[in-house]
């Protein structure tokens, strides 16, 4: 493997050098980097022009700019734009935004989309499938400009005037409603009378709790609190356990349970420390999480140690996270408040010259992320649902996935640890790819929020005929799809013991 990552490596580098050129040409000859100082009225026009010259070195051939431009970066130097301004400080700035920006949409559509594809395989041809499949090509079909603006004036202008009196209309619940009981029938499996009870039953929940939230105003002054957090924790601690070991072992579930119960009620305990916290106090509570969960799944576990450590860790972070979304939705009343009214941002990164404490500050950037990251998920969403989609009927129905039913294996194990590992394969080739693409940044988008991110800065590049932060930007996602391709070809080996890297 050593032999293979060093002769990629090496094999890389040339190409990068070779693209480099390339691209450092094309943006020189790509317009006159002079021209609106050229239009200038001012009276030191001449010596702007000279300035500008001498800074981008305008009076040397291209192929000299380039090499020199090789030079600086061999020594460490991005060097400077065509107005002086320091390139590596605009790089750190913009890839900091980038990153905020589509890091989180780009993990939330895989995990999403891998989950609702491997349903929607395991429901061939139901209800649910072909609802997936439907949605998946509207959403892959619609132009993310539009997406983008669609949320811009619903999710948030909208959506803001709607929080000022947040009354649930009644077809909107009973639309709602309805929707609740078509996806719990679409999900159920058996015969027609058993469908239709989960319809019912989706029917009656989701008109409830729509009216429930509606009579009491919740989105006004949102909040779970223990009772709600405790709920959710159980059941995610039952749904980590039968994915882990399947419900028929104890010990596992009981290690679910009781990190279950001990996460829901530290938020009590742990109420000073979580008043105004710090990103370090966070991370050492989750790391205290995860040694907690695991004495408890070692101590619980019985003879199903492994598997009762891994849903015990998986509850205690998963009841954690709910913890952390509900001391955000308990600030939201006085973050909405102080920034009158209107906490869904239609532009930016954060409010300017805003100030809170930790939870508002976070609300805050929730804010301006909210809608970049539904129309980056919308569009992502539906290529990851249809390609495990794809991949999972395509295992599901090999030799060794037939040998695994004949041997009396259950079908979670069937699933989880034989199909669903080989399924991923052609999933990681298009994660690597998207990884990498994150790197470079989401253009469209990041010009309709309003996003200084790496995308503005290639953009604001070529407009204005300035290889060096071109450059700068090609550098970086360049660096990153060679490296994400070679993690996905590692990968590879993990995944499927019959590839070998050589």
């Amino acid at each position: 493997m050593i032999v293979f990552i060093a002769r990629r490596l090496v094999i890389s580098f040339f190409v990068l050098l070779a693209a480099t050129f390339i691209i450092f040409v094309l943006t020189a000859l790509s317009g006159d980097p002079l021209e609106d100082l050229r239009q200038d009225a001012s009276p030191n026009k001449a010596q702007k022009i000279a300035d500008r010259t001498e800074r981008m070195q305008l009076d040397s051939p291209i192929p000299v700019r380039y090499l020199n431009w090789l030079g600086n970066i061999a020594r460490g130097d991005l060097g400077v734009n065509r107005d002086g301004h320091d390139v590596a400080i605009m790089l750190g700035e913009a890839l900091s935004a980038t990153l905020q920006l589509v890091v989180a949409a780009t993990v939330l559509a895989i995990v999403v989309g891998v989950v609702i594809g491997i349903i929607s395989a395991l429901r061939q041809y139901s209800g649910f499938d072909y609802t997936v499949t439907f949605a998946a090509f509207i959403c892959f079909s619609l132009p993310i400009f539009w997406v983008a603006v669609m949320l811009k004036q619903y999710m948030a202008i909208e959506f803001n005037n709607w929080l000022k009196d947040p009354v649930i209309p009644v077809p909107v619940i009973a639309a709602l409603a309805l929707l609740s009981g078509l996806v719990f029938g679409a999900l159920t499996v058996g015969d027609r009378r058993r469908r239709l009870l989960a319809f019912a039953v989706g029917l009656a929940v989701g008109g409830g709790l729509f009216t429930l939230l509606s009579v009491t105003r919740w989105f006004a002054d949102p909040g779970f609190g223990l009772p709600l957090t405790l709920a959710i924790a159980l059941a995610a601690a039952v749904g980590f356990t039968s994915l882990s070991a399947g419900l028929r072992q104890r010990g596992p579930l009981y290690a679910a349970l009781a990190a279950a119960v001990l996460g829901a009620a530290s938020s009590e305990v742990l109420g000073p420390v979580l008043a105004d916290p710090t990103w370090l106090e966070i991370a050492g509570l989750a790391l205290l999480t995860v040694a907690v969960c695991a004495g408890l799944g070692y101590g619980l576990g019985g003879l199903q140690r492994r598997q009762a450590i891994t849903a015990a860790v998986l509850t205690g972070l998963f009841t954690g996270g709910v913890v952390f979304v509900d001391r955000l939705l308990q600030a939201f009343n006085a973050y909405s408040a102080m920034v009158r009214g209107r906490p869904i941002s239609t532009i930016g990164a954060r409010t300017p010259n805003f100030q809170g404490d930790f939870w508002q500050m976070n609300l805050d950037s929730a804010g301006h992320l909210l809608l970049p990251t539904m129309a980056l998920i919308l569009v992502s969403l539906a290529t990851y649902t249809r390609y495990s989609r794809a991949s999972m009927l395509e295992v599901m129905n090999q030799d060794y996935v037939r040998t695994a039913r004949a041997k009396g294996l259950p079908e979670r194990t069937v699933v989880v640890k034989h199909a669903f590992r080989n399924g991923l394969i052609p999933i990681t080739t298009l994660m690597a790819v998207d990884f990498a693409g994150v790197i470079g940044g989401a253009v469209v988008t990041e010009n309709v929020f309003g996003w200084q991110g790496m995308g503005n800065l290639f953009i604001e590049g070529l407009n204005t005929v300035d290889p060096v932060p071109v450059m700068a930007f090609f550098i970086v996602t360049g660096t990153a799809i060679v490296v994400f391709n070679m993690i996905a070809d590692i990968l590879y080996a993990y995944l499927d013991p019959r590839i070998r890297l050589s």
